[in-house]
């Protein structure tokens, strides 16, 4: 069938994953099944629970995933509430591509597109905060605060500006128009990182990631690979935060002398000491694949 989304990194995931021969890998994004599909013929003693709040993607890779019906377990639902009902599980590997997908930037429907005639950015189609919501009501100081911390915006302010002044809108096409006319394009669109802050607030992105983190560490998981996959630095440097505090043995305070908490609370080992990223083959076939980054963490407890 036709695969509207290429999966990042693939060769790379299958490696990771490759001296698992049974128990449950979770695809916490599972998306149009690209990485899952690879894995259960990669991994044919494994079973998959695919996650996803996108109700199309779901509808889709079950359909691709058809033949491995026996195999896979699916939940249409954010990725940071499923972990807890199905750790009882012998979960052997978590697999997280935070990523947007190629089908929801290109679907102009689902208002992610610069040139789309809605402006919606929802993942899970059922949440109310919109995109429209976002550019339309919140105060110029909010704008500029999540124009700051979610898209790392250098001009934050003047962006903030152009949408107050400019609203409503109706459409992202509108939006990004709007934002084209007072910036020079250069490598990128001048809208991207813009784009990229509404959608982080609107699907809470940074939220759930941590969440997701937050689930796996207090978990009863004693045995698992956990590989993120992450295409900005913001999710980045919280997995990279993340997988250097799971890696402490010892707790105590950089100001005690003598170690007090008994140094024994390290959750694993961090198997990638910088993260993998896409080969130029790669990059060339699939240009969306340039910013990913994965990270491996394996659990030993």
């Amino acid at each position: 069938m036709d695969t509207p989304h290429v999966p990042v990194l693939l060769n790379e995931v299958l490696e990771v994953f490759n001296d698992i021969d049974d128990g449950y890998i979770v695809d916490c994004t599972v998306g149009y099944g690209g990485h899952s599909e690879e894995i259960l013929k990669n991994n044919p003693n494994v079973k998959l629970i695919c996650i996803d709040q996108d109700k199309e993607a779901i509808k889709f890779s079950k359909k691709r995933l058809s033949g491995y019906e026996d195999r896979v377990i699916f939940e249409n639902e954010r990725f940071s509430k499923v972990l807890k009902k199905h750790q009882d599980k012998n979960i052997k590997a978590i697999l997280a591509d935070i990523g947007v997908s190629s089908l929801q930037l290109d679907k102009e429907d689902r208002g992610f597109g610069f040139n789309s005639s809605v402006l919606d950015m929802r993942m899970d189609q059922n949440a109310s905060l919109s995109a429209y919501d976002v550019v339309n009501s919140y105060d110029r100081i909010r704008l500029e605060e999540i124009l700051r911390e979610y898209g790392e915006v250098r001009e934050y302010k003047k962006v903030a500006d152009i949408i107050v002044k400019n609203r409503p809108f109706n459409s992202a096409r509108e939006l990004s128009q709007a934002i084209e006319k007072h910036f020079k394009r250069g490598k990128i669109h001048s809208a991207t990182l813009v784009f990229q802050a509404i959608r982080i607030e609107v699907n809470d992105e940074l939220g759930e990631l941590i969440s997701l983190l937050e689930s796996i560490k207090n978990s009863s998981l004693k045995e698992c690979k956990v590989a993120i996959i992450t295409f900005h630095s913001l999710e980045d440097r919280i997995v990279k935060r993340t997988f250097k505090e799971w890696n402490k043995s010892c707790i105590c305070p950089p100001e005690v002398y003598r170690c007090e908490c008994g140094n024994n609370h390290s959750m694993g080992k961090i198997l990638t000491k910088k993260p993998i990223v896409p080969i130029k083959e790669e990059i060339k076939i699939n240009p969306r694949s340039r910013s990913s980054k994965m990270r491996v963490f394996k659990i030993e407890r």
